[in-house]
């Protein structure tokens, strides 16, 4: 086996590894399978922080048919990105219809919430807060 393969493996994110590592290669169908297998699934929903850097995170959230996130605010730049199924966004007096493949951007602060439709759904939600100059 070579060096390259074990570093390559080192960076794939088993649930131990470091989130703000340089790089991070990341199999989100395998994430959302281990969903299935964790307690938290019974209530609906599961997520997992899968990059963490101070200004930065990427969060896998994964919904049952008809599943809810209630309303909420970041106080940094959202994006929500459907992964798989088809979620509504609620946002600034609309509603916003994003099936697989569809994304998402809102401006620091917009309240909004998040609604699974028919199906099983997963999200990636990306937020990117304002860099701290000091």
């Amino acid at each position: 086996m070579s060096d390259a393969a074990d570093e390559a493996a080192e960076h794939r994110r088993p649930h131990t590894t470091n989130l703000s590592a340089p790089y991070l290669e990341l199999d989100l169908e395998r994430e959302l399978e281990q969903f299935h297998a964790e307690p938290e699934w019974k209530t609906g929903q599961n997520a997992r922080t899968l990059v963490k850097f101070d200004d930065f995170r990427i969060v896998l959230t994964a919904l049952k048919p008809h599943g809810k996130i209630p309303e909420h605010q970041a106080a940094g730049r959202v994006s929500i990105h459907t992964v798989r199924g088809h979620v509504r966004v609620r946002a600034l007096g609309r509603t916003f219809e994003l099936p697989a493949g569809k994304m998402l951007a809102l401006d620091r602060g917009v309240r909004h919430d998040v609604e699974a439709g028919d199906q099983e759904s997963a999200i990636l939600l990306t937020v990117a807060w304002p860099v701290n100059k000091t």
